[in-house]
């Protein structure tokens, strides 16, 4: 059997019985969340997608293909699975370009450090590679999964266009696009030679949707799919039907690119490659992903010093004892404890963060002081980036989302 046809069998039997969805953690596009509420098992996920993990043989190729230091998500593993990254790494060392490509759906009004986590690696990819990146506003998807109107769910999209805008990207390699405004044309004619490939029973295996759900949830995956392919884009990559795409996303976005990943070579295009990232934890702790529907399970780009330091200190789960005495004797378990989790994304020092976790779980450091120096990262990230978004003006947002040419992109 080859892997196109393999791959393909793999989607059809993607479909669960209810007894087994029971027994399951549930990982997909619009919920995640584990068996009696306890901690994503990643390596499951791993075997039943079908993804690889982030072999370290791939992070020392990074460092010496950019030659740069590979960024701390890639060394700590929060970025830690992959679907044919080795082969954009291949292609790269032979000369050839890629393209990034990544998304947001707009359904808050601004965006918690979660959603923050694949922009901000997007935006060393495209440092470190030097190559453009595509942008997807999903509006429509929000429009029809959440209860917004077309126009509310434009107006977010807007909004958080300026949050990502603020992570850093290159104008000059960057285009941003809302779904409602810029699908029709060979954007849309991709999707429609997507759909013909993918059967309802396919769809329903892969996303899990029921009799009861409206259709344009099933129509929507193509929209999705259709930045996968350089054609889509004929502003930008005219001509270049054979550029490959890397997709930075965390691990609930699978589903949609095992779907594309099946028809791609039946429409004449590379399988898009992918890596992906684990699921930044509630405060409360690791037994899903933050919430936008829970502003205290999330710290926000737009939360206060104050609101901050109020949050980590009441909200973030320890694992510190419950008595002092305890604690020096037994230290603290960092496998379930949210402020060393956070420091192991967002503090950029390798050093103190093992000196840290070897002094925490000693029991020599005490919760407050880890959630103290928890609260200085946090607070200096958030405030930085507070200032970035300022300096984003309507004009800025309308310069990166303008259907342009981009005549520097791989300079």
């Amino acid at each position: 059997m080859d892997s196109k046809v393999a791959e393909r069998g793999a989607l059809e039997n993607e479909k669960e019985t209810p007894q087994e969805q029971e027994q399951e953690q549930v990982v997909n596009p619009w919920e995640v969340a584990a068996k009696d509420g306890g901690k994503i098992d990643y390596d499951k996920l791993i075997d039943k997608f079908g993804c690889q993990r982030l072999d370290p043989s791939l992070i020392d190729r990074v460092e010496r293909l950019t030659s740069r230091r590979a960024h701390v998500f890639l060394r700590r593993g929060v970025f830690f699975a992959h679907r044919d990254f080795n082969e954009i790494l291949d292609a790269y060392e032979r000369g050839e370009k890629f393209y990034l490509y990544t998304g947001r759906g707009p359904s808050s009004e601004a965006l918690h450090l979660g959603h923050l986590i694949p922009f901000m690696f997007t935006q060393y990819l495209q440092e470190a590679f030097k190559v453009p990146l595509v942008i997807q506003l999903t509006d429509d998807e929000k429009f029809l999964w959440k209860n917004l109107t077309v126009e509310e769910s434009r107006r977010l999209a807007r909004e958080n266009a300026k949050d990502i805008i603020a992570c850093g990207f290159d104008i000059r390699r960057t285009f941003i696009f809302s779904d409602f405004d810029y699908v029709g044309g060979a954007f849309y004619r991709n999707m429609v030679e997507i759909s013909k490939r993918v059967t309802c029973n396919q769809v329903v295996g892969i996303f899990g949707f029921i009799g009861e759900d409206h259709i344009g949830k099933y129509s929507f995956p193509p929209v999705q799919a259709a930045p996968s392919f350089p054609s889509s884009f004929p502003h930008l990559f005219s001509g270049k039907d054979n550029l490959r795409c890397l997709i930075p996303c965390a691990i609930d976005q699978d589903p949609y690119f095992r779907m594309t990943r099946d028809v791609a070579p039946r429409i004449g295009y590379h399988k898009p490659a992918l890596i992906e990232s684990l699921f930044f934890p509630a405060l409360q702790g690791e037994t899903g992903k933050m919430s936008a529907s829970d502003p205290n399970s999330a710290i926000y780009v737009t939360d206060s010093e104050k609101v901050i330091k109020n949050k980590i200190n009441k909200y973030a789960f320890s694992g510190g004892q419950d008595s002092i005495e305890k604690h020096r004797q037994l230290g603290a378990n960092l496998e379930v404890d949210i402020p060393i989790k956070y420091l192991s994304f967002f503090l950029e020092d390798d050093a103190e963060l093992e000196h840290t976790k070897k002094e925490y779980g000693s029991g020599r450091m005490l919760t407050g002081e880890v959630k103290q120096r928890l609260i200085e990262v946090l607070t200096k990230l958030v405030e930085r980036h507070r200032r970035a978004r300022a300096a984003v003006t309507d004009e800025l947002v309308d310069a990166f989302m303008a259907v342009r040419p981009l005549p520097n992109m791989f300079n």
